[in-house]
């Protein structure tokens, strides 16, 4: 089971994907997906840890997947990490409550990084904060896979971690991401375009720069996956 915040993160997998099948599941996307011989859940119920948890039980209440696997965008903590790249992440760090969850790595002949990521509950859009959370060892900064990867522990299943970078280290963005999160903590288009035009002219090429970053990790996410022996 691969579970995203949002369904665009899984643009590049299912563009790959065959028999893919709605799923009547009380979340925001739920999807079966056949991928040569192999079967795939994807789900997604939006941004943050609690999102999250919410979308691995309910679909592990439904189906007892063999793996869970955090899959999506990233925020690139290591200048070495440009838009696109993959990180297969060896470990996965909740910087809220100090807890460490390793990760397994699939095989993959497609280049990636790999090393620690760092889970937080919020959007990192400064670089003084990213070089914060580089300085606990990790590459790459993301939302949900902390949560992934507690439950992957308790349940007794493999667990892997596998995103594609938006942001770059060194960014810093005027728009305000966390503003723009409905009362559940989710980016909706309404709200983030609302955000964005209460300063155009510096926050649209933001908004439109990340946009082109987004669909380009999306594919690059989608290649990789495709290609990997888990």
């Amino acid at each position: 089971m691969l579970i995203a915040a949002e369904a665009r993160e899984f643009a590049g997998l299912r563009r790959r994907c065959r028999d893919e099948e709605k799923l009547p599941w009380p979340l925001r996307f739920a999807r079966s997906v056949r991928l040569g011989a192999r079967r795939f859940i994807l789900v997604a119920h939006g941004s943050g840890m609690r999102l999250a948890a919410q979308a691995c039980e309910v679909a592990w209440n439904r189906c007892r997947p063999q793996a869970l696997a955090s899959v999506g965008f990233c925020g690139a903590l290591s200048p070495e990490l440009g838009p696109a790249d993959i990180l297969a992440a060896n470990e996965v760090i909740d910087a809220k409550r100090g807890r460490r969850f390793t990760a397994s790595v699939p095989r993959c002949r497609l280049p990636h990084r790999q090393g620690p990521v760092v889970s937080v509950d919020h959007v990192v859009g400064s670089a003084e904060e990213k070089s914060r959370l580089a300085s606990l060892g990790a590459l790459a900064v993301e939302m949900e896979a902390a949560a992934v990867a507690e439950r992957a522990r308790a349940w007794g299943v493999p667990f892997f971690c596998l995103k594609s970078v938006t942001d770059l280290a060194g960014e810093t963005f005027t728009l305000d991401l966390n503003r723009a999160r409905d009362p559940e903590g989710r980016l909706t288009d309404a709200r983030v375009l609302r955000a964005t035009l209460q300063n155009p002219r510096t926050q649209l090429p933001e908004l439109y720069q990340l946009y082109r970053r987004s669909r380009a990790a999306a594919k690059s996410l989608g290649d990789f996956l495709a290609a990997c022996e888990f």
